[in-house]
């Protein structure tokens, strides 16, 4: 199985980079650094009879790499309780994917696995699990299951090597991926 990380924190090598590196030790995957990536907002056309007009950004690239992968993990800083700006602009973009005659976008996606790193400083197992619950409502929506999630604590640059718990349970996702990537169920 093959997997694509989106990678939805501004900042290069901030806590949840290090976490997710933690979680995709040694794992064969596709990085997507969405802040290198221009992706503009949603101009909702959903409902006009002729769709969505085409935009010229780097969405439609990162969504054709994306289709190419059975596992897509999530991961996001814990922004004012939810989704980074950037995160929340590219899954928000699905609904311009939606409507895509070049094909089934929400088969495509229901078709994969999908597991969420986010990293927040103010009592985030607690906090984010608003963001937690909003992504697995739009996984649901897409027929993609959540099948794991993780969430670590740090607050300043370099924090989360002192959070054990999510350190730990990094090791847990490592272990599961690998094993899923060398049975490929």
């Amino acid at each position: 199985m093959s997997i694509v990380v989106l990678h939805g924190s501004t900042r290069k090598g901030g806590n949840t980079e290090t976490l997710t590196s933690v979680a995709m030790e040694g794992l064969d995957r596709t990085d997507i650094f969405l802040r290198d990536k221009k992706i503009l907002p949603i101009h909702d056309q959903r409902h006009d009879e002729g769709g969505f007009d085409p935009v010229d950004d780097d969405y439609d690239g990162i969504i054709s790499e994306v289709l190419q992968h059975d596992i897509l993990v999530f991961t996001t800083p814990v922004y004012w309780y939810g989704a980074s700006g950037i995160l929340k602009n590219f899954i928000d973009r699905w609904s311009q994917s939606l409507r895509d005659s070049r094909y089934d976008f929400k088969a495509a996606m229901a078709s994969k696995k999908a597991y969420v790193i986010v990293v927040g400083g103010d009592n985030p197992r607690i906090k984010a699990l608003p963001l937690i619950q909003q992504l697995k409502y739009t996984f649901d929506f897409m027929g993609m299951p959540l099948e794991g999630y993780l969430v670590g604590q740090a607050r300043r640059p370099g924090d989360i090597t002192s959070d054990f718990r999510a350190l730990t349970e990094a090791q847990w996702l490592n272990r599961v991926l690998k094993k899923e990537s060398e049975s490929g169920s």
